[in-house]
Protein backbone atom coordinates (compact mmCIF):
# COMPACT_ATOMS: atom_id res chain seq x y z
CA UNK A 1 0.00 0.00 0.00
CA UNK A 2 1.27 3.30 -1.13
CA UNK A 3 1.75 6.26 1.74
CA UNK A 4 -0.47 8.02 -0.21
CA UNK A 5 -2.98 5.32 0.33
CA UNK A 6 -2.43 4.89 4.19
CA UNK A 7 -2.65 8.67 4.87
CA UNK A 8 -6.28 8.33 2.66
CA UNK A 9 -7.17 6.08 5.61
CA UNK A 10 -6.69 8.17 8.07
CA UNK A 11 -8.92 10.58 6.96
CA UNK A 12 -11.71 8.25 6.68
CA UNK A 13 -10.90 7.47 9.99
CA UNK A 14 -10.21 3.87 9.40
CA UNK A 15 -8.63 1.83 11.96
CA UNK A 16 -6.81 -0.44 9.05
CA UNK A 17 -4.26 3.13 9.10
CA UNK A 18 -2.77 1.93 11.88
CA UNK A 19 -2.35 -1.74 10.84
CA UNK A 20 -1.29 -0.56 6.95
CA UNK A 21 1.15 1.95 8.94
CA UNK A 22 2.67 -0.32 11.08
CA UNK A 23 3.55 -3.07 7.96
CA UNK A 24 4.92 -0.18 6.04
CA UNK A 25 6.96 2.02 8.47
CA UNK A 26 6.58 0.00 12.11
CA UNK A 27 9.72 -1.07 11.73
CA UNK A 28 11.71 2.21 10.80
CA UNK A 29 9.31 3.55 13.95
CA UNK A 30 10.91 0.62 16.05
CA UNK A 31 14.07 1.00 15.38
CA UNK A 32 14.27 5.01 16.19
CA UNK A 33 12.81 4.22 19.52
CA UNK A 34 14.92 1.46 20.21
CA UNK A 35 17.76 3.37 19.35
CA UNK A 36 17.00 5.95 22.00
CA UNK A 37 15.39 4.20 24.66
CA UNK A 38 17.60 0.54 24.46
CA UNK A 39 14.89 -1.13 26.17
CA UNK A 40 11.94 -3.58 24.53
CA UNK A 41 9.64 -2.81 26.38
CA UNK A 42 10.11 0.78 26.22
CA UNK A 43 10.13 0.98 22.56
CA UNK A 44 6.84 -1.13 22.01
CA UNK A 45 5.29 1.21 24.18
CA UNK A 46 6.62 4.63 21.95
CA UNK A 47 5.79 2.74 18.91
CA UNK A 48 2.66 2.67 20.10
CA UNK A 49 2.39 6.11 21.40
CA UNK A 50 3.49 6.98 17.88
CA UNK A 51 0.72 5.30 15.89
CA UNK A 52 -1.69 7.09 18.30
CA UNK A 53 0.12 10.41 17.90
CA UNK A 54 -0.09 9.78 13.90
CA UNK A 55 -3.89 9.02 14.35
CA UNK A 56 -4.22 12.46 16.20
CA UNK A 57 -2.32 14.30 13.66
CA UNK A 58 -3.81 13.08 10.20
CA UNK A 59 -5.89 14.79 9.72
CA UNK A 60 -5.50 17.99 9.88
CA UNK A 61 -1.79 17.35 8.11
CA UNK A 62 -1.33 15.41 5.06
CA UNK A 63 2.43 14.61 5.66
CA UNK A 64 4.94 14.08 2.74
CA UNK A 65 7.20 11.88 3.25
CA UNK A 66 4.95 9.74 5.79
CA UNK A 67 8.34 7.52 6.77
CA UNK A 68 9.66 10.85 7.75
CA UNK A 69 6.57 12.02 10.04
CA UNK A 70 6.08 9.31 11.91
CA UNK A 71 9.60 8.82 12.62
CA UNK A 72 9.95 12.47 13.82
CA UNK A 73 6.99 11.91 16.14
CA UNK A 74 8.78 8.53 17.55
CA UNK A 75 11.86 10.16 17.85
CA UNK A 76 10.09 13.12 19.91
CA UNK A 77 7.90 10.39 21.76
CA UNK A 78 11.14 8.45 22.61
CA UNK A 79 13.54 11.34 23.69
CA UNK A 80 10.65 12.51 25.76
CA UNK A 81 10.55 8.83 27.58
CA UNK A 82 14.39 9.18 27.38
CA UNK A 83 14.78 12.00 29.45
CA UNK A 84 12.20 10.85 32.49
CA UNK A 85 13.96 7.63 32.16
CA UNK A 86 17.11 8.69 32.93
CA UNK A 87 17.38 12.09 35.18
CA UNK A 88 20.23 10.46 37.03
CA UNK A 89 21.40 7.18 34.88
CA UNK A 90 23.20 7.38 31.41
CA UNK A 91 22.13 5.57 27.79
CA UNK A 92 25.90 5.55 25.94
CA UNK A 93 24.95 5.26 22.63
CA UNK A 94 22.29 8.00 22.53
CA UNK A 95 24.43 10.19 25.01
CA UNK A 96 26.98 9.67 22.70
CA UNK A 97 25.79 10.70 19.40
CA UNK A 98 24.33 13.61 21.29
CA UNK A 99 27.88 14.33 23.01
CA UNK A 100 29.46 14.18 19.72
CA UNK A 101 27.13 17.31 18.12
CA UNK A 102 27.16 19.05 21.19
CA UNK A 103 30.76 19.42 20.55
CA UNK A 104 30.00 21.15 17.21
CA UNK A 105 27.34 23.32 18.01
CA UNK A 106 27.73 24.66 20.82
CA UNK A 107 30.70 25.61 23.44
CA UNK A 108 28.56 27.17 26.24
CA UNK A 109 24.76 26.31 27.07
CA UNK A 110 22.66 25.01 24.78
CA UNK A 111 21.75 25.85 21.06
CA UNK A 112 18.43 26.41 22.08
CA UNK A 113 19.73 29.39 24.58
CA UNK A 114 21.81 30.58 21.83
CA UNK A 115 20.13 31.13 18.71
CA UNK A 116 16.26 30.53 17.07
CA UNK A 117 15.32 26.83 16.06
CA UNK A 118 14.50 28.25 13.16
CA UNK A 119 17.54 29.73 12.25
CA UNK A 120 19.77 26.59 13.05
CA UNK A 121 17.20 24.10 11.39
CA UNK A 122 17.75 26.29 7.71
CA UNK A 123 21.41 26.05 8.63
CA UNK A 124 21.84 22.44 8.56
CA UNK A 125 19.40 22.17 5.87
CA UNK A 126 22.14 24.52 3.89
CA UNK A 127 24.98 22.37 5.34
CA UNK A 128 23.24 18.80 4.34
CA UNK A 129 23.10 20.10 0.85
CA UNK A 130 26.45 20.25 0.74
CA UNK A 131 27.34 17.03 1.44
CA UNK A 132 27.59 14.29 -0.79
CA UNK A 133 25.30 11.38 -0.71
CA UNK A 134 27.33 9.10 1.48
CA UNK A 135 28.17 11.62 3.84
CA UNK A 136 24.25 12.90 4.14
CA UNK A 137 23.69 9.00 4.59
CA UNK A 138 26.18 8.17 7.45
CA UNK A 139 24.98 11.89 9.25
CA UNK A 140 21.27 10.84 9.41
CA UNK A 141 21.59 7.57 10.70
CA UNK A 142 24.05 8.28 13.18
CA UNK A 143 22.02 11.91 14.23
CA UNK A 144 18.46 11.33 12.95
CA UNK A 145 17.94 7.31 13.81
CA UNK A 146 20.52 7.31 16.86
CA UNK A 147 22.33 4.46 14.81
CA UNK A 148 25.13 2.50 16.39
CA UNK A 149 28.50 3.55 14.31
CA UNK A 150 28.99 -0.25 13.71
CA UNK A 151 25.41 -0.77 12.00
CA UNK A 152 26.04 2.16 9.87
CA UNK A 153 29.41 1.19 8.66
CA UNK A 154 27.99 -2.18 8.02
CA UNK A 155 24.62 -0.44 5.96
CA UNK A 156 27.50 1.38 4.53
CA UNK A 157 29.98 -1.60 3.81
CA UNK A 158 32.46 0.31 4.89
CA UNK A 159 34.75 0.08 8.19
CA UNK A 160 33.64 1.83 11.97
CA UNK A 161 36.97 3.29 12.00
CA UNK A 162 35.73 4.89 8.37
CA UNK A 163 32.95 5.27 9.45
CA UNK A 164 34.18 7.34 12.65
CA UNK A 165 36.61 9.38 10.69
CA UNK A 166 34.34 10.45 8.23
CA UNK A 167 31.76 11.47 11.04
CA UNK A 168 34.41 13.24 12.64
CA UNK A 169 35.03 15.48 9.73
CA UNK A 170 31.41 15.85 8.93
CA UNK A 171 31.09 17.63 12.58
CA UNK A 172 34.10 20.00 11.85
CA UNK A 173 32.66 20.98 8.57
CA UNK A 174 28.87 22.17 10.05
CA UNK A 175 31.14 23.96 12.91
CA UNK A 176 32.68 25.45 10.32
CA UNK A 177 29.86 26.06 8.30
CA UNK A 178 27.66 27.24 11.17
CA UNK A 179 30.70 30.20 12.65
CA UNK A 180 30.92 30.69 8.85
CA UNK A 181 26.39 31.67 8.93
CA UNK A 182 27.33 33.50 12.21
CA UNK A 183 25.26 30.68 14.41
CA UNK A 184 28.59 30.06 16.42
CA UNK A 185 31.09 32.20 18.15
Amino acid sequence: MTDTEIINLFFERSEQAITELAKKHGSAVARVARNILGNEQDTEECVNDTYLGTWNAIPPHKPSPLRTFVCKIARNLATMKYHSNTAEKRNSQYDLALDELEECLSDNGSVEEAYEAKELREAINGFMATLNHFDRFIFMRRYWYSDPVKDIAKMADSTTNSVTVRLFRIREKLRLYLEKEGLLV
